[in-house]
Order: C-alpha cells, then structure tokens, then sequence
C-alpha cells in the first residue's frame, strides 16, 4: 500500500515538477516566456480585480511571480512527492494564487474558442487543488502514534 501510494505522489507530483522544470530553464535574464505570457494577464487580473473591489494591486515585477512560481512548484511538489503536507501546502498556494490569473476564461465570451481551452485548464487545475486538499486532509484525520506507557511494575519481596 505504501508503495501505491508512493507512485501515485510521484505521477501526481509529475505535472509540478516537469512544469517547473521547464520554466526553470527557460527563466533566462528576462524571465522567459512565462513572463511574457503572464504579464498582460496579470494586467487584465489587476484591473478587474480594482474595478470589482476598488482595491489598488501594488505594481511589481513579474518576473519574481515567476521565479517563486517555480521554486514553488519545484520545492512542494519534491516534498509532495516524500508524503510532505508542507509540499501541498505550497502546491495549493500556487494554485490558489496563479490559476485564476493565467486561466481567465472569465475575460472571453462563451461562443469564443479561448473560452472553451482556458475554462477546461481552469476546470483541471481545481481538479488539481481539489486532489490537493484531499491529501491534505487525509494527513490531518490520521492520528499520530501515541506510545503507549508501560504501567510500572510492582515490586514483590
């Protein structure tokens, strides 16, 4: 059972950590490709998200989004993998933090293509954060092993 159970973290931890991978060496000084994709939706999140709450998103730069993105899901999903909570406590923060922002679906209409592709990415990675919280919970109902004290023994003469 615990080898299952290895296996299945490890093809789960997969996505993460080829992902990761990826993006790691197409970081470059710029930050690479994720940059430029994320850039102008994070612009479009930023607004939305100032138009709806009137809260102002502070101005940073995108490629530290990047880069923690992947240490992210490279460090959580290496401890996700060895039975770590810590590791899917950092994969749903990814999640939790990036989905909304570069799968948004919510910016195109229902009859458009886009919408279609990023709502079934979106659909995918709550799958993800959903299997996530999962594992999380079954980790937090197992009890830990308390050990049992031995009753001292009597002394006869």
């Amino acid at each position: 059972m615990a080898l299952v159970s290895f296996i299945g973290r490890v093809l789960f931890a997969s996505v993460f950590i080829l992902s990761a991978w990826q993006e790691f060496n197409e970081f470059g000084v710029d930050g690479g490709p994720a940059v430029k994709e994320l850039r102008p939706k994070f612009n479009v999140f930023s607004k939305t998200v100032s138009s709806h709450t009137g809260l102002q998103v502070p101005e940073f730069d995108i490629k530290y989004v990047v880069a923690a993105a992947v240490a992210f899901k490279g460090v959580g999903s290496i401890l996700f993998t060895f039975g770590s909570t810590i590791g899917a406590y950092l994969l749903v923060l990814h999640q939790l933090i990036l989905t909304p922002i570069v799968y948004d679906f919510y910016n195109y209409e229902k009859e458009k293509k886009e919408f279609g592709l990023l709502f079934t990415k979106f659909s995918q990675n709550l799958a993800l954060l959903g299997a996530l919280l999962f594992f999380i919970g079954m980790k937090n109902s197992i009890p830990t092993r308390q050990l049992k004290k031995k009753a001292p023994k009597t002394k006869t003469v």
